[in-house]
């Protein structure tokens, strides 16, 4: 952060503020927003910008619309409630640029809301085209990217509209992520505990890589262990796996060996004859150690992982959490997400949850309030925990 302009850093007063905030929020079939998490981490922003009589304008996508205008992916439900949440009125456009926006814009008083449709409704925004870019920044006399989810996708709204902004920064709710998923983890209070799950190696294989430079702990779950489990040796019936990456598994736990960092993975395992996810059932199950049956597959951690596991994390004082442990959307196979979930929320160490179904397990587990930071980002917190630059930060550098 030490050459990227903070809000704070900002005389905003007067001055038409254009944000970039992630309102990609969740509907249901009648076209209700179902879960208003996204719209509640901008708030921040959104208030010390209206508090300090900034002409306040928020740009978003939402869905997949295509480049094409689909009421089904308007912003509009999302204005009524912001709305109510900032206590006052949200003016809200049917679209995003031209003559009606930055007449719009030119009309907005001190310390006034406005939220622009669906930058997707206009193909231009996912090419990250300059016209488009052009637009947006017309609106503006500050840029400022708040929104992570979208950070590490070069877009028209996220990185093309920067460079034609006089002035740029990060808002409050990226200020946090990169602190969280950059300085305490890669500066961690000690012992550092990683916990990995989700179903597949190939989308952790380089987290992975990158905090066996960092953590003491990494305590391995979900689909990806059966892939470790496999190239370890062991029968793992028809759980899930990646046959091509059992070598890539081998690696990693040799160079956990090579750092001496503890590297686990489940003792035991919830194994079932049977699986209908769409239907959220099982069949039979049981507990297995060691080899599981031809016919069997592993759907969660068994007893023995998660009283393992559990102690590993009452000992950290840094705790980064990211995968569940099981198939924790049917409650018969999630006691070893939601028994983590209560562990991290009551240790004492910092503890970051990572993005994605992490989020939504720790919401599902009532521990949310709990935990010191939870990552809007799903692809955009695992790649800059892999290291790699986000376009939409970069973009904000000086």
């Amino acid at each position: 952060m030490s050459n990227i302009k903070k809000i704070s850093d900002l005389d905003v007063a007067g001055k038409r503020v254009l944000v970039r905030v992630d309102f990609n929020v969740p509907l249901d079939k009648s076209g209700a927003i179902s879960d208003d998490s996204r719209i509640n981490a901008a708030l921040p922003t959104i208030r010390h910008l209206v508090s300090h009589n900034a002409k306040v304008i928020l740009a978003s996508h939402l869905g997949r619309p295509k480049g094409k205008f689909n009421p089904a992916f308007s912003l509009k439900p999302v204005a009524e409630n912001l709305a109510k949440k900032l206590g006052q009125p949200v003016i809200f456009l049917d679209d995003c640029i031209g003559c009606e926006a930055e007449n719009a814009v030119s009309h907005l008083t001190d310390g006034s809301v406005l939220l622009l449709e669906n930058v997707r409704f206009h193909a231009g925004e996912e090419k990250n085209d300059n016209e488009m870019s052009k637009s947006l920044a017309n609106l503006a006399d500050i840029f400022i990217n708040d929104a992570f989810g979208t950070a590490h996708r070069a877009h028209a709204s996220t990185v093309g509209v920067a460079k034609f902004t006089k002035e740029k920064a990060a808002g409050f709710l990226i200020e946090k992520e990169l602190d969280f998923l950059g300085e305490k983890t890669s500066n961690p209070i000690r012992p550092f505990t990683v916990i990995l799950g989700g179903a597949k190696v190939s989308d952790k294989i380089k987290v992975i890589d990158s905090l066996l430079d960092k953590a003491d702990t990494i305590l391995i779950g979900g689909g990806m262990a059966y892939t470790f489990k496999l190239a370890m040796g062991y029968k793992i019936g028809k759980s899930l796996c990646e046959v091509d990456k059992i070598e890539v598994a081998k690696q990693a736990i040799q160079k956990a060996k090579d750092k001496g960092v503890k590297f686990l993975l489940p003792e035991d395992n919830l194994i079932v004859d049977s699986l209908d996810f769409p239907a959220g059932k099982i069949g039979e199950s049981k507990i297995a150690e060691g080899d599981f049956p031809d016919d069997w597959e592993g759907v969660d951690i068994g007893p023995k992982t998660i009283a393992a596991y559990k102690k590993e994390i009452q000992t950290a004082k840094t705790i980064l959490w990211n995968g569940p442990m099981g198939i924790f959307e049917i409650s018969d196979c999630s006691k070893g997400t939601f028994a983590i979930a209560e562990a991290v929320a009551n240790s004492d160490a910092i503890s970051i949850i990572g993005g994605g179904d992490s989020v939504k397990a720790i919401n599902m587990s009532g521990y949310s309030d709990k935990v010191s930071f939870m990552s809007t980002g799903g692809g955009a917190s695992l790649e800059y925990l892999e290291g790699k630059e986000l376009p939409g930060v970069s973009a904000l550098k000086d």
